[in-house]
């Protein structure tokens, strides 16, 4: 299991008996931490550091674990900054400051100058937030007594996105082809891509997974149309066609496996030696918490296996488009799809399998799954490249129940727009937010301001007032 640094900042200002109090203290809330926290990370209480070296050690040792992706500080008694300074400049995981002391009430009757100067959250934690806001350190913080449930969300939160960024920072993107031709919103700067987020965004000629393909057994394919007769309904007597998703899907999981691969993304414009389209063999793999995106978008592929990773129990997360609106005044709705690749985490009901031809790409007619999406409040999460920068758009929307559309062949999600349609919609046409976005039931706003935070990526929001 991941794991977080719990620190805490001294000094040997205040004596040996002080100083054994603290690290008590702070075990004891580590251990509170910990137990909270099991279902999210492991968490391991350092030794108190009381100088320099100590917090350089600390700091170096955060960084150098694998398997440690954050950092939680705090100040019990009052640790000087500038003894923090090359520390933190050191540190390369992120970092919560806990702002909160290990006593929840002031004893009034018995308090005195020892008491004072053992806990002094209140003093010592202004003293870290300062060298961290000189320093230009983007962290999260997290202010309350320890125990209380909030706190423990707020901390729960950053655990949760500190494990994504884990995830993003070792996260390899495989582009079956390349960008749809002439499309601008959904290309990007893949180098900045990197340096920025940590994703290793490669091409792959769509033959490579052609070759995989052909060498799938047939017990290989009879396992997983076992596997299809176990999730969804058959609505189709096209079995060779299901047959042949199933050998892509297959193909596709060995490439991810031997690749280390966590998202992909393909396009209907280059499918040479595959004849058909890959879409129920995506959307089957879509419900894993694999990134994907269609046309060549790497950018909305790693940024749904990255909101995947982030997100909490429950609740839907996954790749959608902007298709078409019904535009009732005062009612306006939004019909999210895609040609095939809709992941049935969004489902209401058991998907139906089925096969329809599909009017591009010059392929055979692809076996996809058909559903109508679920309901409820959610975030609609879109990343453009602005040329200097990237900039995540999150709008609020309400998902609602899909009216009845006999004759089309996809999945569909629909929901309203927050604040309202004019606003919402104008709003992110001038955030110059693309048609491919992350959906997600599952994160709250909360969640991608603190990864647009940590990450230093300017976030416009939509609706969330």
């Amino acid at each position: 299991m991941k794991k977080i640094y719990f620190v805490t900042g001294s000094q040997d200002l205040y004596g040996e008996d002080a100083l054994a109090r603290v690290s008590s203290d702070s075990k004891n809330i580590a251990n509170f931490l910990r137990e909270k926290l099991a279902d999210t990370v492991d968490v391991e209480c350092m030794q108190t550091v009381r100088n320099r070296d100590e917090i350089i050690n600390v700091c170096l040792a955060a960084t150098a674990d694998a398997d440690c992706v954050g950092v939680i500080t705090w100040m019990h008694t009052f640790s000087p900054a500038k003894m923090w300074i090359r520390g933190l400049q050191l540190l390369g995981k992120p970092l919560l400051h806990l702002h909160t002391q290990y006593n929840e009430h002031i004893p009034y009757d018995e308090i005195d100058m020892d008491y004072m100067n053992l806990n002094q959250s209140a003093h010592g934690d202004r003293e870290f937030g300062y060298i961290l806001k000189r320093l230009g350190i983007p962290h999260a913080v997290a202010v309350g007594y320890y125990k209380n449930e909030d706190v423990v969300e707020e901390i729960r939160r950053f655990c949760r996105v500190a494990k994504a960024l884990d995830f993003s920072r070792n996260l390899k993107v495989a582009m079956f082809g390349n960008n749809m031709r002439d499309v601008a919103v959904t290309d990007g700067d893949r180098v900045e891509s990197q340096i920025r987020f940590g994703w290793q965004v490669n091409y792959y000629g769509i033959g490579d997974l052609a070759d995989i393909a052909a060498s799938v057994t047939k017990g290989e394919i009879d396992g997983k149309m076992k596997e299809y007769a176990d999730l969804y309904v058959f609505n189709t007597d096209d079995v060779a066609a299901v047959r042949e998703q199933a050998r892509y899907e297959v193909a596709l999981r060995k490439f991810l496996d031997s690749t280390g691969t966590g998202a992909f993304c393909d396009t209907f414009q280059d499918l040479h030696g595959l004849r058909q389209l890959p879409g129920l063999a995506v959307q089957n793999i879509m419900k894993d918490g694999v990134g994907f995106a269609a046309e060549g978008d790497y950018k909305t592929a790693a940024l749904s296996a990255v909101c995947a990773k982030m997100a909490c129990a429950g609740g839907a997360t996954g790749f959608l488009e902007d298709y078409t609106y019904d535009l009732t005044q005062g009612s306006e709705l939004v019909l999210g799809s895609h040609m095939l690749e809709v992941s049935p985490v969004f489902a209401a009901s058991k998907p139906k399998i089925e096969v329809h031809p599909l009017s591009i790409g010059d392929k055979e007619p692809p076996a996809r799954l058909v559903f109508d999406g679920i309901t409820g409040d959610g975030l609609q999460i879109s990343m453009t490249d602005e040329g200097s920068n990237f900039r995540i758009v999150t709008a609020g929307i309400c998902l609602t129940a899909p009216k009845s559309m006999p004759k089309l062949p996809v999945a569909r999600v629909m929901w309203q727009v927050k604040p309202n349609f004019t606003d919402g919609v104008k709003a992110w046409l001038n955030s110059g937010a693309g048609h491919h976005s992350v959906v997600s039931t599952a994160l709250t706003i909360d969640d991608v301001r603190l990864f647009a935070h940590l990450t230093s990526t300017p976030i416009t929001e939509i609706g969330l007032n």
